[in-house]
């Protein structure tokens, strides 16, 4: 039997899918619990976008199996019983790379008018 090679996070998640997207991008701007991560979400995405707890807290999990992201203690921010994520490294480093490829993206059909008003 063939030894399987690991994949890395870049090749189990590059596209991004919107919730690992968004859930990193909340992410990147300050440590959030759960529920401020959803409503940033939402911000995000200007209501385009909504995610409930199941979707959450499952992009969650992957993200901290993949090392993107960690849990830190809610101690000192007025409720220990929440748990807070803060994005790692890792994780900045892939979200800056999926938002790069995003604007290779739009640059392309800016400089090719494939869309109506797009400027």
């Amino acid at each position: 039997m063939a030894k399987q090679e690991r994949q890395t996070s870049d090749e189990v998640l590059l596209p991004m899918t919107p919730a690992v997207f968004y859930v990193m991008l909340a992410l990147a701007e300050s440590e959030k619990h759960g529920y401020a991560i959803m409503q940033q979400v939402e911000a995000l995405s200007d209501g385009k976008f909504r995610m409930g707890p199941g979707t959450l807290y499952s992009t969650l999990q992957r993200l901290l199996v993949l090392g993107l992201i960690e849990e830190i203690a809610g101690e000192g921010k007025g409720d220990s019983r929440r748990r807070y994520y803060r994005l790692r490294r890792s994780g900045n480093e892939l979200l800056r790379e999926e938002i790069k490829r995003l604007e290779s993206a739009v640059r392309f059909v800016r400089q090719n008018r494939l869309v109506p008003d797009a400027k």
